[in-house]
């Protein structure tokens, strides 16, 4: 099967050159043949691919270990489960599932648009097989994930051989998230080829710049979606591995990660003020590009070895291919815009600062700040080792100064946005729409101040929070009670009805109600507490309202290791309340040891309870305990933009407004209208 995946590989690689450059030639010629002829070649590239993954995930299901990957990310004990996440747990096999996943979205727009968009789906067609023709090219020629097993023997030769067993999984991955986190945030980093495919290749063609804006919607927000999934993913193994006691901690990975996610976000805002006004295409075209360049940059990052991180692969000689890369795309987006920039012309100006325009434009101005400054900090040390030798490290601190003031005004930009009317809001509706959420906020900051919510920075996002969230449950009940005047349902099948009807402004609120969850959780960090204490059998200690009791220890074998458990009562006002089991883990088969922390998670507060190792001068176990308020809510907040998003790209059902009563037709006759959606106030879609 590795002979059988290579040969698959280099087919592919082929045929995407074919379909590259077939795809120009079509373009110059418009020979419908050849315009046939490429997009078979760009479906072929994407099916052998699929092959070549499928081959390399049967060498480690078969235990393969002629296979030079399969040896060192896999191992005769490792479970099945863990064996699916192995294939993109090195390098190699990270870069072929990038592919893999680039494979789905491509071959899902070729057949998709087969037969629409025939003056645009060529350029589209080319861009997608320039992308996979350099991801291919990596996948055969310098990080080929099939290389056999070998030995130099004494006289210089490579001699091939085969091992019996291989070195198995990294201690790390070998988490249930780990089978799902990465796949996630590659789905987001390969999405956005689509909406970048479209958006150059529309430039190119001088495509009408609200066609291109319709057909990549769905693809930019379905890869925003996958983006969000994998951050929150990443966020949540973090924690619960890593054994640190926090979720974020400005990694470069973690801020690699981030940057696309930034600008997708203000793509899929900005890209309104086009739709409805026609306006910002020179700005949403270049938010587009660098989406997809932040998304090489960040496997670069992670790839390359330029940073140090957790998450990062090893040191490697990838990382000039990744910059010509990033190079040879920018000079072409470049090119593109400077010799097409007229076709770009705005169609209106900005008629008022009180606007839902000039929100958005403030809302991309704060994202795009909040991206420089997160990229800046994340290579500053690689810049700084360049110019001066030194490398100089730029920390938590840096970051919070400049993102936590920023993504405040963010988070009140968001409240702001759905309260003001498209070209100028007036002042009587600026009173009636503000008041309330504006009183429900301030009531709330008051209470959390009574209740000891003391940290500034906490009690304003908190403030912001209840601010938020009254705007959107406003706009819910506004929207819902014109429907049940009408119709006489019940209060949530109104909701239901209202979401259904334009499933892509109410998502977004969904949306919007995930992210206050997540800046609940956050403001929560102001007051987190720890404690480390090396522990005898039968000592206890304080943190909060919770004493943890050491009432042993226990090993426990397993199949792929052995874990050494510590045994933890847990009191609460002196009354037994649980168990907990924080253990450290030793892989036999490769000498690594990893961390499995004990959580007790509630609304209100975790408790997080780590077997933090021995104590080298006492031997005594050291036990680390922290106290995190609030964290369940930026899990809960991930669930609800996932589930927002997934609303938005529902299409929106008809309205029908039955009166209470009222007999209903059994058919309408061809041709007849329904009734089209009920304006509900100034400003609504």
């Amino acid at each position: 099967m590795d002979v059988f995946g290579s040969f698959a590989l280099i087919l592919a690689f082929v045929c995407a050159a074919y379909a590259f450059a077939g795809g120009i030639a079509a373009i110059v010629t418009r020979h419908p043949l050849l315009i046939k002829s490429t997009r078979q070649a760009g479906i072929a590239t994407c099916c052998l691919i699929f092959l070549a993954t499928f081959s390399l995930e049967y060498l480690f299901f078969s235990d393969n270990f002629s296979v030079a990957y399969v040896v060192s990310h896999s191992n005769r004990d490792l479970s099945t489960f863990y064996k699916v996440a192995a294939l993109w747990s090195g390098m190699e096999g990270s870069l072929l599932f990038w592919s893999f996943l680039l494979a789905v979205y491509v071959v899902s727009v070729l057949i998709a648009y087969r037969n629409k968009n025939g003056e645009l789906m060529p350029y589209v067609g080319m861009v997608m097989a320039g992308v996979q023709l350099f991801f291919l090219t990596l996948n055969n020629f310098v990080e080929s994930p099939f290389k056999a097993l070998g030995v130099s023997g004494a006289d210089g030769v490579m001699n091939f051989v085969s091992r019996t067993d291989g070195n198995g999984l990294n201690p790390l991955l070998q988490y249930p998230e780990m089978v799902i986190h990465p796949p996630n945030l590659y789905s987001g980093y390969t999405g956005f080829t689509i909406p970048f495919a479209f958006a150059l290749g529309a430039l190119l063609a001088r495509y009408p710049g609200e066609k291109w804006i319709h057909l990549t919607r769905k693809w930019t927000m379905i890869a925003w979606m996958f983006q969000s999934a994998g951050i929150v993913l990443g966020a949540h193994w973090a924690y619960a591995v890593l054994g640190w006691g926090g979720y974020w901690g400005w990694d470069p990975v973690e801020n690699a990660s981030l940057l696309p996610w930034l600008t997708g976000t203000a793509f899929l805002h900005s890209v309104m003020m086009q739709e409805k006004r026609g306006m910002m295409k020179v700005w949403n075209v270049w938010l587009v590009f660098c989406t997809f360049l932040l998304c090489i940059l960040g496997t670069f990052l992670t790839r390359s070895g330029v940073v140090s991180s957790v998450h990062a692969f090893a040191q490697s000689n990838i990382g000039p291919w990744f910059l010509g890369f990033i190079g040879f795309v920018l000079v072409v987006c470049l090119g593109a815009f400077l010799k097409n920039r007229d076709y770009l012309k705005s169609e209106n100006q900005l008629d008022s600062v009180i606007s839902r325009e000039s929100s958005f434009l403030f809302n991309n101005l704060v994202l795009l700040v909040l991206c420089i400054a997160v990229l800046s900090g994340t290579l500053f040390p690689v810049f700084s080792e360049w110019f001066t030798g030194d490398r100089i490290s730029v920390g938590a601190p840096f970051f919070n100064k400049v993102n936590i003031p920023a993504g405040l005004l963010l988070l009140f930009l968001t409240g702001v946005g759905p309260l003001l009317a498209w070209r100028k809001t007036s002042t009587e509706s600026m009173k009636r729409n503000f008041g309330g959420p504006l009183g429900v906020g301030l009531l709330t900051g008051v209470i959390a101040f009574g209740f000891g919510f003391r940290a500034f920075y906490s009690l304003i996002c908190l403030i912001l929070c209840m601010f938020v969230a009254a705007t959107i449950v406003l706009e819910f009940y506004r929207g819902a009670k014109v429907i049940r005047a009408r119709s006489g349902a019940s209060f949530a099948a109104c909701v239901i009805d209202l979401t259904m009807r334009n499933t892509r402004r109410y998502g977004g609120y969904i949306v919007h109600v995930g992210m206050v969850f997540v800046f609940i959780g956050l403001s929560g960090a102001a007051f987190n507490r720890d404690i480390q204490k090396g522990m005898q059998i039968g000592q206890s200690m304080q943190i909060g309202p919770y004493t943890l009791v050491l009432q042993g220890a226990d090993s426990k074998p397993e199949k792929n290791y052995t874990a050494q458990r510590m045994i933890i009562e847990v009191l609460r006002d002196n009354k037994p309340m649980m168990m907990m089991f924080p253990e450290k883990r030793n892989f036999v088969t490769n000498k690594e040891n990893g961390t499995m922390v004990a959580i007790y998670s509630t609304l209100k507060e975790d408790l997080y309870v780590v077997f933090a190792g021995e104590d080298p001068e006492t031997n005594l176990p050291v036990i680390h305990a922290f106290l995190n308020p609030l964290v369940k809510w930026i899990w809960f907040g991930g669930v609800m933009v996932v589930f927002g998003t997934i609303v938005a790209l529902l299409p929106n059902r008809r309205a029908v407004l039955v009166l209470a009563g009222a007999p209903q037709p059994t058919a309408h006759p061809a041709g007849q209208r329904l009734p089209a959606p009920v304006t509900l106030r100034e400003g609504h879609d």
